[in-house]
């Protein structure tokens, strides 16, 4: 059942909900997974409690696949300083979180144990990313945003020639 921003409050705490609040003044919230990758979510968890993503941009956008963030240079090299462990099947872990419409996930280089700070938000369902990246949370409101992004002009390089920013990423509780 999908949720709306008006059904939770911010937290001051960590919890597994986080609220990716844009410039366009959309929100798009996400569900954390962390039985599925606990080092991937705690890391996720400690940047959003940094306020690491405050003005970072959406810098790749791929329609029909995927929309990448997270790096704090805006151009896809960058990363925060640490790396951690790529917690999905291939490098031997068991994650069965598939890559559908909407699920979040750790990007990474060749090296699977590389991920840091940049994720990607399915646009569709990609079957050939599981148990190769980090699948790690779901939106699970907002997807109407995603869906505005992954239509944004484009250069060849999938660079949006407007980067969509992330304004605030806060942590939520659901309201009593």
């Amino acid at each position: 059942m999908e949720k709306h921003i008006s059904d939770f409050v911010v937290s001051d705490s960590k919890t597994n909900y986080v609220d990716i609040l844009m410039d366009s003044g959309a929100h798009i919230v996400v569900e954390l997974y962390p039985e599925h990758a606990p080092l991937t979510v705690a890391n996720f968890q400690h940047l959003v409690s940094q306020n690491f993503y405050a003005g970072v941009i959406f810098h790749r956008i791929i329609p029909d696949f995927m929309i990448q963030g997270g790096d704090p240079k805006g151009i896809g090299v960058g990363g925060s300083d640490q790396t951690i462990k790529g917690e999905f099947r291939s490098n031997g872990f068991n994650n069965n979180l598939r890559h559908t419409r909407g699920v979040l996930s750790m990007a990474r280089t060749n090296n699977p144990n590389s991920a840091s700070s940049q994720f990607f938000i399915m646009h569709a369902n990609s079957p050939h990313l599981n148990g190769e990246y980090a699948a790690f949370g779901k939106v699970i409101s907002g997807m109407e945003e995603v869906d505005r992004i992954a239509k944004l002009p484009r250069d060849n390089n999938d660079r949006p020639y407007e980067p969509p920013a992330m304004q605030k990423v806060s942590f939520l509780s659901l309201k009593q």
